[in-house]
Formats: C-alpha cells, sequence, structure tokens
C-alpha cells in the first residue's frame, strides 16, 4: 500500500506504474484518490477550526454569564453566543463523520493500488514474459521413462488418492510409508538447513483475523486463495507468511532487534480455483500441504541485500538435494500488488523434460508493514516502517516431485541424498513395493 502522500506528491510515476502492471482500468483511481484525500484535508482542516473557535466561545459565555448576575442585558448576549457555539457543534460533528467516510473511501483505494516494482522489474503483462537469469546443475534427460509421479508415487505404496476423494474429496491426499516419511524427512531437512543459516524455527498460528488477511494480501489473492471459517472472523492460513508476518502487527521493534530472520512450519490451505492441465494434477496443485517458509523483517536498506540471499538459500538445499534448478525473474504483470520484486525457483522435471515453479522469492517494501503498522525506531528515535520479504524454502509434495523425478534410478529405486539420510534412518535408497 502506497502513502498517500507519496500518491499526492506523485500521481505521475503511480500512474506509470500502474501502466506497467497492465492494470490500465486503475488509472482513474490515482485521481479519484487524490480528489478524496483534498477533500478530506479541507473537513480536517475545518473541524480543526471549529474546535478553536468553540473553545474561545465556550470561555466567552462564561463570561457573560459571570457578568450577568449584575448586568442582566448581558444574559440575551450570552444565548447568543451559546446558539453560536451549539450550530458549530453541529457542523463538527457533520465534519467528524464525513471525515471517517472519507477515510474509508481513501483506505479502500489505496489497497488496490498496486506498490511501485523495482527498476529491474522486467516489464510485461503475464508469466509469458518472465525470465529466466541462470541455472544450476546439469538438466539431464535419462535414458530410461520415468512415470507419471502419482504412479511413481505408488510403486513405493505411497499414496492414496482414491481414498482421500472419498473422505475429502479432489485435491487432497494420503501419503504412506516411506513417501510419507520421505515427505516429513524433507521438511526436516529444510528446518534444520535455515536454523543452520542463523534463522529463528516458529511454529505459527494456522488461523488468522480478517484485518491480519487483508494486512498481508491483496483482495485478489484473498477471494481466488483463502477458507473463511464460517461465522467467526478467521481464515485458515494459505502460507505461513501471513501469520509471521501478522506476528509483528502495530508492533514498534527496537532497532537493534533487526532483522527479524525466521522459517516457520505450517500446513496451508488454498482454495486453488480454475482448471488446470494434467501436470497439476495428482499432487501438484492442490488444497492442502505442509511448507517450511522464510520470513524476513528488516530495516528498508537491508531489503534488496535479504532478497540476493534469500533466493540463493533455494538454490544451495534443492542443489544439495541432486535437483537442478533456475531461478526466474518474475515480470511486472506476474507480481502480486503488494511485491516490489519476486523471483521463482524452478526445479527440473526430467519426465517433463522442462522447470516447474517450486519456490517463489518476494521483496514487498514497506507495503505489508503500512498495512499492518509494522514498524522500527531508528537510532535517531525517528519512526520507521520496516521491509518484509519471504521465500519458500520447501513445500512438499510438490517439491516430493521433483526429488523423485530427480533421483530415479533405472531399477525403479529412488536415491536419497547422503543430507538426507539422517532424517530416512540411514536408508540410501527407496525400493519399490
Amino acid at each position: 500500500m502506497l502513502d498517500i502522500k507519496f500518491i499526492r506528491e506523485n500521481p505521475d510515476i503511480v500512474k506509470e506504474n500502474i501502466k506497467k502492471k497492465f492494470q490500465d482500468q486503475k488509472l482513474p483511481l490515482v485521481d479519484e484518490v487524490i480528489a478524496l484525500d483534498a477533500e478530506n484535508r479541507a473537513a480536517i482542516a475545518e473541524a480543526q477550526e471549529l474546535r478553536t473557535q468553540r473553545n474561545k466561545l465556550s470561555k466567552e459565555v462564561g463570561k457573560l454569564m459571570g457578568q450577568a448576575k449584575k448586568d442582566p442585558s448581558k444574559l440575551e448576549e450570552a444565548e447568543a453566543v451559546k446558539a453560536q457555539v451549539k450550530a458549530q457543534a453541529d457542523r463538527l460533528a457533520e465534519l467528524e463523520q464525513k471525515e471517517v467516510e472519507l477515510a474509508e473511501k481513501i483506505r479502500k483505494i489505496l489497497l488496490v493500488i498496486p506498490n511501485i516494482i523495482d527498476p529491474s522489474v522486467p516489464i510485461g503483462p503475464d508469466d509469458s514474459c518472465n525470465v529466466e537469469v541462470q541455472r544450476f546443475g546439469e538438466a539431464k534427460i535419462p535414458e530410461f521413462d520415468i512415470p507419471y509421479h502419482v504412479d511413481l508415487m505408488e510403486s513405493f505404496g505411497g499414496i492414496d488418492l482414491d481414498a482421500a476423494g472419498r473422505v475429502s474429496g479432489n485435491g487432497f491426499y494420503y501419503l504412506l510409508g516411506d513417501i510419507a516419511r520421505l515427505h516429513e524427512a524433507v521438511l526436516a531437512y529444510g528446518r534444520d538447513f535455515m536454523i543452520g543459516k542463523g534463522f529463528t524455527y516458529c511454529i505459527p498460528p494456522f488461523m488468522i483475523h480478517g484485518n491480519v488477511v487483508e494486512g498481508v494480501m491483496s483482495q485478489t489473492d484473498m477471494d481466488a486463495m483463502m477458507y473463511k471459517i464460517e461465522g467467526e472472523d478467521l481464515y485458515l492460513i494459505g502460507t505461513s507468511e501471513h501469520s509471521m508476518i501478522g506476528r509483528f502487527i502495530d508492533q514498534i521493534l527496537p532497532e537493534e532487534k533487526l532483522p527479524q530472520t525466521l522459517t516457520s512450519y505450517s500446513p496451508c490451505f488454498r482454495k486453488e480455483k480454475g482448471a488446470h492441465g494434467i501436470e497439476e494434477r495428482g499432487v501438484y496443485r492442490i488444497h492442502q500441504f505442509e511448507k517450511q517458509e522464510m520470513i524476513v523483517v528488516c530495516r528498508p536498506e537491508e531489503s534488496r541485500d535479504w532478497y540476493e540471499k534469500l533466493w540463493q538459500y533455494s538454490v544451495e538445499l534443492f542443489r544439495s538435494l541432486d535437483i537442478p534448478v533456475r531461478q526466474l525473474e518474475c515480470c511486472s504483470g506476474d507480481l502480486a500488488d503488494l511485491k516490489v520484486k519476486s523471483c521463482d525457483i524452478e526445479a527440473w522435471s526430467p519426465r517433463q523434460q522442462k522447470y516447474f515453479e517450486v519456490c517463489s522469492c518476494s521483496n514487498l517494501g514497506d507495503a505489508q508493514a503500512r498495512r499492518l503498522k509494522i514498524r522500527y525506531r531508528d537510532e535517531n528515535g525517528k519512526i520507521q516502517l520496516c521491509h518484509t520479504l519471504n521465500n519458500t524454502c520447501v513445500a512438499p509434495p510438490r517439491m516430493l516431485i521433483a526429488f523423485l523425478e530427480n533421483n530415479l534410478q533405472a531399477d525403479g529405486s529412488v536415491k536419497i541424498p547422503e543430507v538426507l539420510r539422517p532424517y530416512m534412518g540411514g536408508k540410501e535408497f527407496l525400493e519399490k513395493v
């Protein structure tokens, strides 16, 4: 969310940014919110003037009432001043109500005007314009056929989609045996990997209030993703970023406590509306999954460096599991409205012979902090807004697809990389059932 003062002083910059994001339908909102802001500031100024006058007139009434005890003619003058005070009080009540209504209108518009993107972001209308930056590891195609990921998991007796369909419907699954164990091993490895980077491990609430949802994401994303608890002001989180950033709502953090570097575990719940291709069925795009996340709350001057560190952590983690990956820079039209800059880390799929998303790293600047009032006191005692960032650490079962395909052997077994073996009871291979 942008500062109304910034919009007022830089309307052309805000409009150009909207055009870069291919959201021309929002262009009229800039002039509209500036006009509402001017009206609101005028109402505030008039109200303040009335309060000043009221104080003066109230003192005058008191003075005249005192004089009326000796001079009855002053009583009529005092009543006239009282009537003036009453008229001003009525007008002040109108202005105060107007301020509330205008402030709400302004807030609603500010929630949908997109954040200013970083100058380095490539310009394009959608994800087809995302730009590959670099690759890590050799993307190999084995000489043997690789089964579809559900068939691969079934070969280890590791998944039951039919039972999940009967119990919960499409988009759910049972993981069993070594596949379930591998699922937990990857999460535990991701947790310890981030702890080794100096991050604090957290398990947050899995439900959050509506004002926190509004603070961490756009209305469009909220409607597409979030499940609401019927009859309560609670939503199931779509990622632990939501509750982790919400932890700092209305807080003024001591500067020496920054940066806050956190790695959080949670289940995630998403509607995942819309039709998807065959490769996104199975356990690729689902309503419930688990994830280890990276969260950073820092000073503004640190956020660019942290952005670079976070996506590089993803590369390091996936390469330690023998999974080739690439970094893909997200274009302007593919950025959510709160994001300043974002990139995806995509894993190589030998079966599909292409890369697919497994991590998403984002710098949100001060957008979430402004909405949620997450601030810090700098060395001069001035209150400043923090910057917030997030990145996926590991998100099975999608990550398991990349893991199984890239570590599959010709005999149908799956090699367990050395770093993961302690979490798998020392196993070196998964054997077909």
